[in-house]
């Protein structure tokens, strides 16, 4: 590894550092939930949690992940970046998997090379195929693993999405290691992701670990774009009979039971594995065999997905007092069917009031020293045991946020007057405050 190249970069990013070796901190208790009891060390500031715009010139940020290793995912990532690029898109590719990269293989991309860097100090992605890449293993040889803990892990994933001179994409594809930990939500909490696409095999724990994987996602709300189902049926070369060695149909099976999109199920195919090996990507080397049009076939149902999402809020970071920043409010897109937990819409209607909008035309009005009250941190409620640490009595009648910040699909953190700012906000518990707040008030008349 070239370490020199990497402390220059540690350094240049140095304002990233503690916010992300807090998250991972504790990332025990986010693991068990994410919207519950998250917390950050006294004093770090939630506005590091994202950024206020964006990320400059990219349409749509879009996962690609698995509960499970071992199920093709890095292969299923590749293949679909291309596919898309067929399709006329321009693409780029991440490999967030930091400790174990695989894409410079399977794309032809020299190891151990720093990349080069633009006078504003941004790391220039390599390309191969018409495709831009950035992975952990174009600084690290082969044969040299890079030894990090959770927090840099954390810290090198965000530089390699928004420490990168990209340019113009229509989508960046970002290949998750396997689990639901520490790259999964850092991405679901700092990055505007899209949505996420879940593949698996038709094994039963496969299935089943990309259920778990799948749930994960859903309670960051993070929109499931589809899932894939790879190596599903092998076809000998040599006789032309087909064997389910995975069973067959699981994928869809489970599309069905949750109600979320099957995108396409993938073959079990020797070319697949030849052509990653050698750095030909089958989509690229073989664009007329049966593979590689089944994969166009998923590009074009995920473009599909995508052009009917629904109305998200751009993320914000929002001073309280100024209202500099404020985010939109979107009442024309209010619908009847719409999420009762998405809101559309943030105002400060009064120095003392927050009120939300949500998509099915409910607003909710919160007193902001209600919300200082419910805060669910492990600071203010015991992880454990769930009894209240909080004392009313010690939070001051004028307390008021100093600011707002989104975080991801399914939260806000609030930075408040009293120097409090580690507890997150879903909108899932947001909504549940309000109809309490609602059915006391009617209790009182």
């Amino acid at each position: 590894m070239n370490w020199d190249w990497l402390f220059f970069w540690r350094q240049r990013s140095q304002p990233f550092t503690r916010p992300l070796i807090e998250d991972t901190r504790n990332l025990t208790m986010q693991i068990t939930d994410p919207n519950q009891n998250q917390h950050h060390a006294p004093g770090a500031s939630p506005q590091s949690a994202v950024s206020a715009d964006k990320l400059p010139g990219i349409c749509h940020i879009i996962a690609v992940g698995s509960g499970k290793g071992g199920v093709g995912k890095s292969t299923v990532s590749v293949n679909l970046a291309l596919a898309l690029q067929q399709l006329g898109a321009r693409v780029g590719i991440v490999d967030a998997d930091i400790l174990g990269p695989s894409i410079p293989g399977m794309l032809g991309i020299p190891t151990g090379e720093p990349p080069e860097m633009t006078p504003d100090n941004r790391m220039i992605p390599a390309e191969r195929h018409g495709l831009k890449a950035v992975s952990m293993g174009m600084l690290t040889g082969d044969d040299k693993p890079a030894v990090l803990r959770g927090p840099m892990v954390g810290k090198y994933l965000k530089m390699f999405v928004d420490g990168v001179q990209w340019g113009p994409l229509d989508y960046l594809i970002l290949d998750l290691p396997p689990g639901t930990g520490d790259t999964q939500l850092t991405l679901a909490q700092s990055m505007p992701l899209s949505g996420v696409v879940i593949v698996t095999t038709p094994q039963a724990v496969s299935l089943k670990i990309a259920r778990r994987g799948l749930r994960m996602f859903e309670k960051v709300q993070v929109k499931i774009l589809g899932i894939v189902e790879n190596m599903r049926t092998f076809t000998c070369p040599h006789c032309g009979e087909s064997t389910d060695i995975f069973r067959r149909g699981g994928g869809e099976q489970m599309c069905q039971e949750i109600g979320v999109p099957f995108l396409g199920a993938l073959p079990l195919d020797a070319d697949i594995v030849t052509c990653g090996d050698e750095g030909r990507p089958i989509v690229v080397d073989q664009p007329k065999s049966v593979s590689a049009k089944v994969y166009v076939s998923i590009a074009t149902a995920l473009v599909e997905q995508l052009q009917g999402g629904g109305t998200v809020l751009k993320p914000f970071v929002w001073k309280w007092d100024s209202n500099e920043g404020a985010p939109d409010w979107m009442e024309g897109a209010t619908r009847v069917a719409g999420s009762q937990k998405t809101p559309i819409g943030f105002l400060r209607r009064d120095p003392r009031t927050l009120s939300i909008l949500w998509e099915d035309g409910h607003r909710d009005d919160f007193d902001v020293r209600d919300l200082r009250l419910a805060c669910r941190c492990a600071l203010c409620v015991e992880e454990m045991s769930g009894r209240k640490l909080l004392d009313p009595k010690t939070i001051r009648s004028d307390v008021s946020p100093r600011q707002i910040v989104s975080i991801g699909n399914y939260a806000i953190q609030f930075d408040w007057s009293d120097g409090h700012n580690s507890g997150i906000y879903s909108f899932n518990d947001l909504r549940a405050l309000g109809a309490r707040a609602a059915a006391k008030s009617i209790e009182n008349v």
